[in-house]
């Protein structure tokens, strides 16, 4: 009985410690413009709560992913919509319209890349401007657990969009995204289409696809983002994290709206309402609470049914048997006196 509860209580102990936990990302717009950020799920991982939204400067929104989702996030610039969320965006538009729903940013735009691991399983992230740059973003895990050990941030926090070559500008009307007008800077594939900048064809393999003159512009500015397809070994990197903080803007430290007025409070929650979604939303394989196992008595309980006895039993049955054995002792003792007395009677 005693082995058994253990090994159900050892059981129920391993399956509450090895539930997935589903990581958060919080966005945080750092820029002196409004962006509209966007997300994106891959293949076999469901999207996000929300797809496209509105973040307005200074504010930031945490997102609820589940375990093992896999995807990209990024900014667009320039955005109207109407009332219906249909519209257009400068860079990084997504079908046109406010929420992404599947629909990839049409680019040039820089993007986050995750695969979440599921279980013990790390997370691979990057960021890429493979399909060139529209704002400066750097990504930090935070809350890292398990033996992921120290995580290393990543992203481009330079502005490319103010050395970006000629060749490769995107020019905006208002130059809302950007310097100088430029709103976004082209990669050299999406600008002259040939292989040997696109990695495809002949040069579909690392070995003939190297960085060219345009992607060594980027890294230089980059070093930790992807610059060309085959970039990976300075740019792909490995967490095991609760939460991915990503940051647009991220040197411009207490920036303002382009109105001069101040940011609204800076954490506003995504999800499905009610309740508060962010801690719960996703979790297919919900922990089981404390109550829920507690039909199982913990360890140092079990065998509590043989209890020692209390000192009071012990001492009062010693009594016992003390005036018990008293007795026996007497009884001879007596009966020889009164043998003696009737002796000297006779």
């Amino acid at each position: 009985m005693l082995s058994i509860n253990i090994t159900s209580w050892l059981l129920f102990i391993c399956f509450f410690f090895s539930t997935s936990h589903s990581s958060t990302f919080t966005i945080t717009n750092n820029c002196a413009y409004t962006i509209w950020p966007g997300t994106l799920a891959g293949s076999g991982t469901p999207q996000l709560p929300t797809t496209g939204f509105e973040l307005l400067s200074g504010a930031s929104v945490r997102i609820a992913s589940v375990p093992g989702w896999s995807g990209r996030i990024w900014a667009r610039t320039g955005c109207k919509f109407d009332q219906s969320g249909i519209g257009s965006c400068q860079t990084g538009d997504c079908g046109g319209r406010l929420q992404c729903d599947g629909n990839g940013a049409n680019p040039p735009a820089s993007l986050f890349e995750i695969t979440l691991g599921s279980g013990n399983e790390k997370d691979f992230y990057d960021v890429s401007i493979v399909d060139g740059y529209n704002l400066p973003v750097v990504v930090q895990p935070r809350g890292v657990y398990g033996s992921a050990g120290v995580c290393n941030a990543t992203g481009c926090a330079s502005d490319i969009n103010m050395g970006c070559p000629k060749e490769l500008q995107v020019v905006g009307g208002d130059g809302g995204g950007g310097g100088d007008g430029v709103v976004a800077c082209k990669s050299a594939c999406e600008a002259f289409g040939l292989d040997q900048y696109c990695c495809s064809g002949q040069f579909a393999n690392p070995t003939t696809c190297t960085p060219s003159f345009y992607s060594s512009i980027f890294k230089r500015a980059c070093p930790r983002a992807y610059s060309y397809a085959f970039d990976d070994g300075t740019s792909t990197f490995t967490c095991k994290a609760y939460d991915y903080a990503i940051i647009f803007c991220p040197t411009s430290n207490g920036a303002k709206r382009p109105d001069g007025s101040q940011p609204p409070p800076p954490s506003i929650d995504v999800g499905p309402q009610p309740p508060p979604p962010l801690i719960e939303y996703g979790s297919q394989l919900a922990p089981p609470s404390f109550e829920a196992g507690s039909q199982l008595p913990p360890p140092f309980e079990v065998g509590s049914q043989l209890e020692p006895p209390s000192l009071e039993e012990p001492n009062s049955k010693r009594a016992a048997e003390m005036v018990s054995s008293s007795n026996i002792l007497f009884k001879p003792l007596q009966i020889s006196i009164l043998f003696v007395l009737a002796l000297l009677f006779v």
